[in-house]
């Protein structure tokens, strides 16, 4: 049952990555295991047995979630954007008890106040950015390989930071269509054994892949490193970044043609989001792993 609902967790956590405006690292916190995956990531080689026992369930979840659901969750944002986006916003705000217990009876003064401010602030103007249209492919050349090298340790970094969606980052960097398209085609040509088809795609993503790995670490090291030092004013900037998800995820939501019918609905799936997101909350405080 744990290793389930770890898997299960990691599968949110990969679908939420791959959705423009909704953040992996939101979910991370909503399901009360963001500490612990950070912990991992920066101790990996250094407590590797741990660290790779713990990751590795949730790595496992997050690529059933991207492989499987990615072709699923375009259908349902392009066809159901309203109620999708509810559902989201119902796991976010479900899992915010285990945030707010982070600061519950710390002292805030106005840093972090402002701090929270600040961070709220940004999602929301990330949130009203305009023009977010993509080219669908790339020419790969060694120039647009390390760009897109450049672009995977962006994508990550973006990923594990709370509120911060690294899909509407690569959106809004022109790469978001490229990548997925070709995430896409090398599913298609592993599961028709087309080996001649798998070179483009595979150019175009183990150089994002390895900029990606890079980010993780890196992010991840900055942010153990603050909480280590500014643990009130971190979660007060975490706190900002995730309350102000929904806010931007309902920004970014198309609203063409909504019915009072596609309202109830949306509010039906805002609270199976919020049931599911305290249901893995509570699993995570049952069953949480000890630090690696």
């Amino acid at each position: 049952m744990k290793l389930l609902n770890q898997i299960l967790r990691g599968v949110v956590i990969g679908v939420a990555n791959i959705i423009p405006g909704v953040s992996g690292g939101t979910m991370m916190v909503s399901m009360g295991v963001y500490d612990t995956l950070i912990h991992c990531i920066t101790h990996l080689f250094s407590e590797f047995r741990q660290s790779v026992k713990t990751l590795l369930p949730y790595a496992v979840g997050m690529l059933i979630g991207i492989v499987a659901l990615a072709s699923l969750l375009k259908f349902l944002f392009a066809n159901y954007p309203l109620p999708t986006s509810t559902t989201f916003i119902g796991l976010i705000l479900g899992g915010l008890n285990p945030l707010l217990d982070k600061i519950r009876h710390k002292k805030l003064g106005g840093v972090s106040i402002g701090v929270f401010v600040l961070f709220f602030v940004g999602i929301i103007a990330m949130a009203l950015t305009g023009d977010v249209s993509n080219p669908d492919t790339l020419t790969v050349d060694v120039g647009q390989m390390v760009i897109l090298l450049v672009m995977g340790a962006v994508a990550a970094a973006t990923m594990i930071i709370p509120g911060v969606s690294g899909s509407m980052v690569l959106m809004l960097l022109g790469y978001y269509n490229p990548v997925l398209n070709a995430v896409d085609a090398l599913k298609t040509a592993v599961f028709s054994m087309d080996f001649a088809a798998m070179g483009g795609p595979v150019l175009m993503l183990a150089p994002f892949c390895v900029g990606v790995a890079l980010g993780i670490f890196g992010v991840a090291k900055l942010i153990e490193w603050l909480l280590a030092r500014f643990p009130t004013q971190t979660y007060c900037a975490v706190l900002g970044l995730v309350v102000a998800s929904p806010v931007a995820i309902l920004l970014r939501t198309d609203m063409t043609g909504v019915s009072w019918v596609m309202i109830v609905i949306s509010l039906v799936t805002f609270a199976l989001g919020f049931a599911a997101a305290m249901a893995l909350a509570r699993g995570s405080a049952a069953t949480e792993e000890p630090k690696a």
